[in-house]
């Protein structure tokens, strides 16, 4: 069958760099879908539900496109942290992250509405912060601008300096999940 033309719904500079490791071509339409954080779904369920909403929202427009939506959340057991309104918000999620292994979940859609399919999946590492005291947290923060960053930082920027250890994808904990998401195209495009 061949995969459709390909559109990232996402205006992450991140996803798309990650993405131009599997496949060059592609267009990029930010979806202006609205994030739910719903306490009541399960991690997984709230990042699947996300990315749902924001390709689906790129695919109506373009239904001869594969439509890629992504959605990524940081989880500290049943806690939601997404991204901080403020600069404070940021230091208080790094203090609450400091010391703790918590979980990096993305969830993914793919759509094409001209043939009617749709896959969605979703990818969790696990990450330990180093404990920090509120000096090392701001120096880190210093460093880079965790307003757009799900749990208030990036593990690209200076990761190192707050991050002991990872089990699971690094790229999945950068925004997309590139060895599942490779598995996926493959199986869209030969089936």
């Amino acid at each position: 069958m061949g995969l459709a033309p390909l559109i990232l719904a996402s205006a992450s500079p991140r996803r798309a760099e990650l993405l131009r490791q599997l496949m060059p071509d592609f267009q990029i339409i930010p979806s202006a879908a609205t994030e739910i954080l719903d306490e009541h779904l399960s991690p997984f369920e709230v990042c699947q539900l996300n990315a749902h909403r924001k390709a689906r929202m790129v695919a109506k427009k373009n239904p001869d496109a594969l439509a890629l939506g992504a959605d990524t959340l940081v989880f500290l057991g049943d806690e939601i942290m997404g991204k901080p309104a403020s600069l404070a918000e940021a230091e208080w999620m790094l203090t609450q992250l400091q010391g703790r292994t918590h979980q990096v979940v993305t969830g993914i859609s793919l759509i094409h509405l001209r043939v009617h399919r749709e896959r969605m999946f979703a990818a969790s590492t696990d990450v330990t912060f180093h404990p920090l005291d509120t000096a090392h947290i701001r120096e880190y923060l210093s460093k880079m601008n965790p307003l757009d960053k799900a749990g208030a930082y990036a593990i690209q920027e200076h990761g190192e300096m707050i991050v002991s250890e990872i089990s699971g994808s690094y790229s999945n904990v950068v925004g997309l999940p590139l060895e599942r998401l490779r598995e996926e195209i493959q199986s869209w495009a030969t089936s």
